[in-house]
């Protein structure tokens, strides 16, 4: 058999990933791996303070990490991060929509506002950018590789007040097996990595949190077999996984990463 060494299914040196709301939490989690495996990183977020720390530290550390201050939801700027990343980079082989926003808030207590915003987050922006990225991978004639990053949500609700939530995850999660179709022949593969409970600045972790958060997450921590919140790391290493060779020949699947908690 003729088969490629280990070390180089995991080789990402020469390619370029976008990775969006890749300033901290799950997102940095998963630039530190691709960056690590070798490939040039950048990071489209809104938070330009932290976005430019982390881009910093990271490319500190040898690793080849940029920034570029992106509003997710708006063409234009999806726009400017795709050109950016051609810009410095040259190419655009990898992306991940990792960006969301997740606000607890019962469909009774919501209004228009709260709704729309948390649709153009975490599923118009998916839209905006895989389009942009995939038409550049297409016209590259190289392949690619987009990663979504869902939620156990997306199979199973996990509490009251993520209704909005559930249903733009659960919306991702269509249109990952759909573009993952449309984009096959291309030799673009679409997978998606639904999370459970993760660790990250948005759960509190390192944070003082309201009774309200710590109770919830007390309740969500009982129902974990494996009785501990997962890191960001663990979303990355699987985003690694995804985005490296090993995954050639997966698309429009999805990847449960939560502990076993699907299973209580």
């Amino acid at each position: 058999m003729n088969l490629t060494p280990l070390q180089e299914l995991i080789n990402l040196k020469g390619k370029t990933a976008i990775v969006t709301g890749g300033a901290m939490g799950i997102g940095l989690g998963i630039t530190y791996r691709l960056a690590e495996a070798g490939a040039n990183v950048v990071i489209a977020d809104l938070n330009e303070e932290v976005g430019n720390a982390s881009a910093k530290e990271l490319s500190g550390n040898g690793l080849k990490v940029s920034f570029i201050k992106t509003n997710v939801a708006d063409e234009e700027q999806v726009k400017q991060a795709t050109n950016f990343a051609i810009k410095t980079y040259g190419s655009i082989d990898i992306l991940v929509n990792n960006a969301g926003i997740y606000p607890n808030i019962p469909v009774m207590q919501m209004n228009l506002v709260d709704f729309e915003k948390i649709l153009a987050v975490n599923l118009k922006s998916v839209f905006l950018f895989t389009k942009a990225a995939a038409e550049i991978m297409i016209k590259q004639s190289k392949g690619g590789k987009i990663i979504n990053i869902t939620s156990i949500d997306a199979l199973h609700p996990s509490a009251v007040g993520l209704a909005v939530y559930d249903a733009s995850k659960h919306g991702l999660w269509g249109f990952t097996k759909n573009t993952a179709l449309e984009l096959a022949p291309h030799n673009i593969q679409v997978n998606a990595i639904a999370p459970g409970g993760i660790s990250t600045p948005g759960t509190g972790a390192g944070t003082t949190v309201s009774p309200d958060l710590e109770k919830l997450i007390k309740q969500f921590l009982e129902k974990i077999p494996m009785k501990h919140m997962g890191e960001p790391d663990d979303i990355g290493k699987v985003a690694l996984f995804l985005a490296s060779h090993l995954a050639d020949y997966m698309t429009g699947s999805q990847v449960v990463v939560d502990g076993g908690v699907l299973l209580s």
